[in-house]
């Protein structure tokens, strides 16, 4: 059974048909909307300021979720949209993420930064924080670069065939909902 616990008053809310991996964390105060997965190791520690994550969203193994305290100097949340696939091992640390986006795996998205609907976050890239993107486009290195356009392929061979495929991989575990 995931790991989901309450801190300063804040109780996790999770989303109706929502797969939560055993060894998944949710803590504080983080929503989640209906139909995502948290897979295995996946950290949504929302403890210092909020998360909230979208409809049908996937957060893969060993992705970690964070925020800045909301009493700093420049605190952050992390918002991430609807349709949205976190990659393997990807850190999202108070970065806002529009809808349809894919980030790959190992990315880093830095407090307050934008990453606008249907973006593409390639493996391994570092997006700093305070960064603005631009919407339907690729990006990818450290730090990371616009490298070209969301094409109409990508972006059904990538972006939306990922998050129907972890739809589909969190069906063959049930409906989880803890």
């Amino acid at each position: 059974m995931a790991l989901i616990k309450s801190v300063r008053g804040h109780v996790p809310e999770i989303g109706e048909g929502t797969f939560l991996a055993e060894t998944a964390v949710v803590i504080g105060d983080v929503r989640i909307g209906k139909g995502c997965s948290i897979w295995y190791g996946a950290v949504l520690r929302g403890d210092v300021n909020s998360i909230t994550i979208g409809d049908r969203t996937n957060i893969q193994d060993g992705a970690v979720i964070h925020t800045l305290y909301d009493g700093s100097k420049h605190p952050s949340q992390t918002h991430i949209g609807n349709d949205v696939s976190v990659g393997h091992n990807a850190i999202i640390h108070g970065g806002i993420i529009g809808d349809g986006c894919l980030i790959g795996m190992g990315a880093t998205i830095l407090d307050n930064a934008v990453v606008p609907s249907g973006c593409i976050i390639a493996a391994n890239a570092l997006i700093l924080s305070n960064a603005k993107l631009e919407p339907n486009s690729v990006y990818a290195g450290v730090p990371a670069r616009k490298v070209k356009e969301v094409t109409p392929e990508q972006r059904k061979e990538i972006i939306e065939r990922t998050a129907h495929d972890y739809m589909l991989y969190a069906s063959w575990y049930g409906e989880e909902k803890q």
